[in-house]
């Protein structure tokens, strides 16, 4: 057996998207392969019988470019999917019954989204457009010419001009509808429907097709956006809009009434109700998602289970509309929920580990499961729970030869003598009775979780990998474990967290003997990475040395530079120049003078939500103090480091960091 390294992790097959056919026979599922001398992934969509114990999975797309999000035709007789096989993103239809795919669009812009109608003769689409644009090639052309200037300044009148990792260009993400013709490919112009929307569909940056539906009668669609106009930077206000498939009539807005965030509309199946998740503050990007419905002929709105004190993620709504099956953070980890659309009754259908996406078939579930032991896998389970069948053994035979840490969770009391939660994983070679180093990692969000997982950029396994235990904790703040908990951080960052990681440390040093306290490091990214500059000047002489991934160092200027400005807004308590004493409270940067801790400091060039020069501020510092220090950034990355070679060296200079100061 040998120790885990980073190059098993970037070359692993990752499973995600399952979808279940029609009939419950056969799912569809995503997979995605590194190409590491080209220094990327490509995607390719499976099949897996189901009824036949004895099947092997089949690759259906094994073409240039990637295949991805399998979406099955009403009937199950074909699968239609986006692939950039063309040269861009289209939509592709793959007959069942055999053959060769057929592209289904060929548009002058990239397909974004799509969804199929209930009848199968149309196709909702997500296109990016300028607003004024008669149509999508009036929109490709003045592109073109955008290109072709040999200028290359831009004027902006509003926010935002940069946005996650990319700069505005002037479009938007906008909704159109397209009729199939006899042949079953799109060969008219797709109607615009959400025409007068000011905002994107799907949300950006990471919306996707779950924020668009189709009413089973097919005539309607349900959407949800964020109209904000010039307030665009500091709203949280989506709302959940229908329109007629047809383009008769404008978008009609059926949640005005809440200025906060409303996401991810189903239509229940007499098409009378709509069930979307919701949050009551507006403002607060991770207030509670509750499950809402409401009819649409008498306007009356309900949650559905307000006693149920979790924030719902993927949902998907059973054939009768009776049962929400749904995913939430759960004290450390993702289950499977089953909730009573009538009673707000909630069961857990899955048991340990993260459930990353699922399926519903005809008499069961597909979802994929990870876990701090595991990257995804396909498992089967019955609507009423149970024991649950294993599908996929993907990367067996490389995970075969390989030794994992085992991984514990435990709970202590934290601040206010609160249950906090946390895990320890051991190193790959561990052997009773010796110590070794530590890495306490400490997870970003902040309002997240650092739970029983796999991560493809903080996998606490790379780490157990090189001889390291490893300590990660959920502070107050974390998701999972009630919204009173996650709430609790906004305002103190600097306080209930860094008192919550300073008594699970000393408590996972006296509980676990193999802990080498005396050489330890700290590592976070994102908020992390603020914990780990706010540790540099308030938790003195615990830690060998620190890793600052992306992390803020200056409260001031990160709410001035910062894309999304409801999050600092929310965060601080207010506007910056209104109340200048909140920014001040936790501000890593009025702690300098203090900083002694030899720290390495990663940031990328194109993270627009923790700007670069946050990273540069904490190495200029470091410098000027003459404290050990050394810089990692990346022109090519944003927020997260998602190139395969750069996540190589990522790992590769973290650990020679690690290794310098805390040994090996």
């Amino acid at each position: 057996m040998k120790a885990f390294t980073v190059q098993d992790l970037v070359t692993l097959e990752r499973i995600s998207d399952p979808r279940v056919s029609p009939d419950g026979h056969v799912v569809a599922y995503v997979v995605r392969e590194t190409d590491l001398p080209n220094n990327k992934g490509t995607r390719n969509i499976w099949l897996l019988e189901l009824n036949n114990a004895q099947a092997k999975p089949r690759k259906l797309t094994n073409s240039t470019g990637n295949s991805d999000t399998p979406r099955w035709s009403a009937d199950g007789k074909s699968i239609y999917f986006s692939s950039t096989r063309s040269g861009s993103t289209q939509i592709w239809r793959l007959d069942m019954s055999g053959g060769e795919a057929q592209q289904v669009t060929d548009l002058p812009l990239d397909v974004n989204a799509f969804v199929l109608s209930p009848n199968g003769k149309r196709i909702a689409l997500s296109m990016e457009v300028f607003i004024d644009a008669k149509d999508s090639a009036s929109t490709k052309k003045r592109l073109d010419e955008v290109a072709a200037k040999k200028s290359t300044g831009t004027v902006y009148d509003k926010l935002f001009m940069r946005h996650w990792d990319t700069w505005s260009n002037g479009t938007r993400a906008q909704l159109f509808v397209a009729s199939f013709d006899s042949s079953g490919v799109v060969s008219a112009e797709p109607k615009l429907l959400s025409r007068g929307i000011d905002g994107d569909v799907p949300s950006k940056p990471f919306g996707d097709d779950s924020e668009i539906t189709w009413s089973p009668d097919s005539k309607t669609l349900a959407f949800d956006a964020r109209v904000a106009g010039t307030t665009e930077a500091w709203s949280t206000n989506l709302d959940i809009f229908t329109v007629p498939a047809d383009g008769s009539a404008k978008p009609v807005n059926h949640t005005a009434d809440n200025l906060a965030t409303d996401v991810s509309p189903l239509f229940t199946p007499d098409g009378q109700s709509l069930i979307y998740k919701a949050m009551k503050h507006a403002g607060f990007e991770a207030d509670r998602l509750a499950l809402m419905i409401k009819n649409l002929k008498t306007g009356t709105t309900r949650e559905i289970a307000p006693n149920w004190d979790r924030s719902a993620d993927a949902y998907a709504l059973s054939a009768d509309g009776k049962t929400i099956y749904c995913t939430a953070d759960d004290l450390g980890q993702k289950p499977l929920f089953a909730i009573d659309v009538a009673t707000g009754k909630v069961d857990k259908l899955t048991g340990d580990g993260t459930v990353s996406g699922f399926g519903l078939g005809e008499k069961d579930i597909v979802y994929a499961l990870n876990s701090l032991q595991s990257p995804d896998q396909l498992y089967r389970i019955s609507y009423k729970g149970g024991v649950a069948t294993q599908l996929t053994h993907t990367n067996a035979a490389q995970l075969n030869s390989i030794q994992l840490g085992d991984a514990e969770q435990f709970h202590f009391k934290g601040w206010n003598k609160e249950t906090v939660y946390g895990y320890v994983v051991k190193p790959w070679n561990y052997h009773k009775g010796k110590k070794y180093p530590v890495a306490l990692i400490i997870h970003g969000g902040p309002q997240g979780s650092m739970a029983n997982d796999w991560h493809y950029r903080w996998n606490p396994q790379t780490y157990a990998g090189q001889g390291y235990a490893v300590v990660f904790i959920d502070f107050h703040g974390s998701t999972g474990y009630g919204q009173a908990f996650t709430d609790s951080i906004s305002g103190d960052w600097g306080g209930k967290p860094l008192e919550d990681l300073q008594k699970g440390w000393k408590y996972a040093l006296e509980k676990y003997d193999f802990l080498d306290g005396s050489k330890a490091a700290a590592l976070g990214a994102s908020y992390g990475g603020f914990m780990i500059n706010w540790i540099e000047g308030n938790w003195q002489d615990t830690f060998k040395c620190l890793v600052n991934h992306n992390g803020v160092f200056d409260n001031r200027m990160m709410t001035y530079s910062t894309e999304e400005l409801w999050f600092d807004e929310w965060e601080m308590g207010g506007v910056q120049y209104e109340k200048p004493e909140n920014f001040e409270k936790h501000n890593p940067i009025n702690h300098v003078s203090k900083w002694k801790t030899p720290m390495l400091v990663i940031h990328s060039a194109q993270d627009f939500r923790v700007p670069m020069e946050q990273g540069i501020g904490a190495f200029t510092a470091l410098q000027r103090r003459g404290v050990p220090s050394e810089f990692l950034t990346f022109p090519d990355e944003n927020h997260w480091v998602l190139k395969p070679q750069n996540s190589v060296q990522w790992h590769e200079t973290v650990n020679a960091w690690l290794k310098r100061w805390i040994g090996s």
